[in-house]
């Protein structure tokens, strides 16, 4: 009998493990013309990342699109509007959900990964200030705002602001901000700071809008952001002017008729025209129906409806 010598032992291991690939590669999940992929039960899944502020609506849409094609699954998950079209650029989501425009950078790695991200609006938000239920103060203006959270601004007490908050010794405006892959941190800082200038050092920098909301609801002394569909009655949310308008509260309303300052347009991004069931998909999103349940959320639809 022959017998191998160590060198030849070590081809033929190798010659194994390349065939185990091969089979594994072989044995993946098969997909559809536009590139989602099917279960072994034959249902197409769609996947929807990105935008925390986008989440809930998403979950909800994803719910509901059940009753219309069982055939299709919707698996929804959040991690930021960064980390949504990060995927998209890397090609392992088919919906890529954000609260921000794509940024420049983001464009030209995907141009080099040859994917082309393609916009679609399918709502807007009025993002919300959110102050402690006690604090007294009903109004801001975004220059006010500005010199809360950004570089160089001189407003660090509340009495500054003319106000005394109950439970809040120390006076200090506590600031409660978004990790920097959040659409939310992205577009209140062009907002509101405006062009060029950063936030302070020294805020607490929360995962998601939930947990603005839970750390203001609990601290006399803080203020914090986020998209309405999240506020609570726990919180008081100031009217907002910017320069010498109108103070606006935050609405679905308001959002709908741009009236307030700091409402944004919600975007869905697909690398390219969405075709097959993603396209099915997005255009029940933006149907009467889809519209709808984005307005009981707590968001303004794309146009006006009258829902029941």
């Amino acid at each position: 009998m022959k017998i191998r010598t160590q060198y030849e032992t070590k081809l033929f291991y190798l010659a194994i493990f390349a065939l185990s690939i091969l089979m594994v590669a072989g044995c993946g999940r098969p997909k559809n013309k536009d590139g989602s992929a099917k279960t072994n039960s034959g249902r197409t899944v769609i996947q929807n990342k990105g935008s925390d502020t986008l989440v809930n609506v998403a979950q909800a849409w994803a719910e509901e699109y059940k009753t219309v094609n069982p055939k299709v699954a919707i698996a929804v998950t959040g991690g930021g509007s960064g980390t949504g079209i990060s995927s998209l650029i890397n090609g392992t989501v088919d919906l890529a959900n954000s609260s921000r425009k794509i940024k420049d950078k983001e464009i030209k790695m995907a141009t080099k990964n040859k994917v082309v991200a393609k916009e679609h609006i399918v709502g807007y938000d009025a993002l919300a200030v959110y102050l402690h239920k006690d604090n007294p103060l009903k109004s801001l203006k975004v220059s006010q705002i500005a010199d809360i959270y950004g570089e160089g601004g001189k407003l660090e007490k509340w009495s500054q602001l003319g106000v005394t908050v109950p439970g809040c010794k120390s006076d200090e405006i506590i600031r409660v901000s978004r990790q920097n892959n959040s659409g939310t941190y992205a577009y209140f800082k062009k907002a509101t700071l405006g062009k060029g200038r950063d936030y302070k050092l020294g805020s607490r920098d929360m995962h998601g809008s939930k947990d603005v909301v839970d750390l203001v609801e609990h601290t006399p002394c803080s203020i914090g952001y986020s998209g309405l569909a999240y506020a609570t009655p726990k919180l008081n949310l100031p009217c907002i002017s910017k320069g010498d308008g109108a103070c606006v509260a935050p609405s679905v309303k308001t959002a709908i008729d741009k009236s307030y300052p700091i409402a944004r347009p919600l975007f869905m991004y697909t690398n390219g025209e969405p075709k097959g069931v993603t396209k099915t998909y997005l255009d029940w999103i933006l149907s009467d129906v889809g519209q709808c349940i984005i307005k009981k959320k707590g968001y303004a639809p794309v146009r006006t409806l009258d829902c029941k």
